[in-house]
């Protein structure tokens, strides 16, 4: 028979680990390149020292001459705030009562509920990697009743709850999308938020400024990276360029010269947004060149750019080419997914007034970039 403590068993025992394996390298190609560690977590910060340059204690001399003076590596203390990561399910009781006697309908219960939240876990870990860190993910351009037109709409799907922000002002909170029309770039709302305008900023439900430390931020010179002004070291500044004419071949692999020589990289990915995947292939079939594949870790299946995977993912903003050496990117967390349990060891939990239970997955965690230098982005490549 099925009751409240076989279903908390199911979850920890059984389901768990299949969530965190999913979680962990079937998010998209660029998570199963990203190392997870528990290293360098302090209490509720990340601080890691961060070599930078070479170590200067070499140097030739005579044979009978003096050494050469021992100069240490020179570091970096890069600091960043675990973000919280959290997922729910929820379960009513009239459903577990109705497949108490039947442990297959109970077990179908489970799969869907935590299918749909990996499914949204998937969808909005995948724009947190490419993300600045402020969980913005779009911007208002325009509002008719609450059908509302956005700048672009890469990173909002259906049914995602967000809020409308004007600066740091809250506008609007809690509103549900119905249905994205990614041709005329609009949402539909749920409701008529009031005194929604142009140039109001959408970010996930209270989300604002908790998020992961992903590419953006790294790319956005106008602003710190790990507590450091990056006016203060070269290391914190990564290759720019911009494409005038398209897609140019010898130009990328200008761009991979230029990191490898000046920084040490080795360029293993390369992402790109759909326009610059289609750019791509219409460039090698201008010269009648095979476009090569290649499969990679996760199950994935890419294109190949002299042998380097080139992956088209959603939340790559539009002409935009990543080059990263994904070896020096680590995942630092306090821990891998957990639910969250109460003190008696519970992770089902009745939600006060309500017949239902709900379930929370939790992570604390932020992506650090041990050489923000050597990783480069190539714009205009459409």
């Amino acid at each position: 028979m099925v009751t409240i403590n076989s279903a908390e068993n199911a979850l920890k025992s059984v389901y768990l680990g299949a969530v965190t394996e999913l979680l962990n390298t079937k998010v998209n190609p660029l998570m199963t390149k990203i190392e997870q560690t528990s290293a360098d977590v302090w209490g509720k910060e990340i601080r890691k020292a961060v070599s930078v340059g070479l170590n200067g204690g070499v140097g030739a001399g005579d044979e009978a001459g003096t050494l050469p003076k021992a100069h240490g590596n020179n570091y970096l203390q890069f600091v960043s705030t675990l973000k919280n990561l959290y997922g729910q399910i929820e379960i009513s009781d009239k459903a577990i009562r109705a497949s108490a006697d039947d442990k297959g309908a109970f077990t179908d219960l489970l799969n869907a509920e935590l299918d749909g939240l990996l499914q949204a876990s998937k969808f909005n870990l995948g724009r947190m990697l490419y993300g600045d860190g402020t969980g913005k993910i779009g911007e208002v351009e325009e509002v008719e009743d609450n059908i509302v037109t956005v700048t672009y709409t890469r990173n909002l799907m259906p049914g995602m709850v967000v809020d409308f922000y004007n600066g740091a002002n809250l506008v609007a909170g809690g509103v549900r999308i119905v249905s994205v029309d990614d041709g005329a770039c609009t949402i539909e709302l749920d409701s008529e938020p009031t005194g929604l305008a142009v140039g109001h900023g959408i970010y996930v439900q209270g989300s604002k400024d908790k998020e992961i430390t992903g590419l953006g931020a790294i790319f956005d010179l106008t602003k710190p990276l790990y507590g450091i002004d990056r006016s203060t070291s070269a290391t914190l500044k990564p290759y720019k360029s911009t494409l005038l004419t398209g897609i140019d071949e010898t130009a990328i692999q200008k761009a991979i010269d230029t990191l490898e020589t000046r920084a040490g990289s080795n360029i293993d990915f390369i992402a790109v947004s759909s326009e610059t995947k289609y750019a791509y292939m219409e460039y090698m079939a201008q010269y009648k060149r095979n476009i090569d594949y290649m499969n990679i870790d996760g199950g994935f299946k890419s294109l190949s750019f002299n042998g380097i995977p080139l992956v088209y993912d959603r939340f790559v903003p539009s002409g935009y080419m990543y080059l990263l050496d994904t070896s020096v990117f680590h995942l630092h967390q306090l821990c891998d997914w957990r639910f969250l349990e109460t003190e008696n060891g519970n992770v089902l939990r009745q939600n006060q007034g309500y017949p239902t239970y709900t379930a929370t997955l939790v992570k604390y965690c932020d992506l650090i970039c041990d050489r923000p230098n050597g990783q480069g982005v190539i714009t205009g490549a459409k």
